[in-house]
């Protein structure tokens, strides 16, 4: 999608410090990062938010489940501990409408949030 910085990012067009990438998501390290790891996972494809996710997205959802547990092994949380965040829609925090997931660890986490 024209002007959508993480389809730049899946593109190789804007450059991103990436962790990984395969045919179908790319992870990086979040440039703003709320916690000493901070990596997003992002689809290639452009979908806006996951409140337009359909039935034929659960192939897409699945692969990104298990990128998000890749980045918690390959960063060294995956022990310790991590959460994952979405946000959906502006109301929720969302500011950048490409569906991706915050994986966070490495400090301890407050609930509620």
């Amino acid at each position: 999608m024209d002007g959508c910085i993480f389809c730049g990012i899946a593109s190789g067009a804007i450059p991103a410090k990436v962790l990984f990438q395969d045919d179908h998501v790319v992870a990086f390290h979040d440039i703003h990062p709320v916690a000493p790891v901070h990596v997003l996972v992002i689809p290639k494809r452009h979908v806006a938010s996951l409140a337009e996710v359909s039935p034929d997205d659960r192939e897409m959802l699945g692969h990104l489940m298990s990128a998000v547990r890749r980045v918690a092994v390959e960063t060294g949380v995956a022990e310790s501990g991590f959460r994952t965040v979405i946000n959906t829609g502006e109301g929720a925090g969302q500011s950048v409408f490409h569906l991706h997931i915050h994986v966070l660890g490495g400090r301890t986490f407050p609930w509620p949030p």
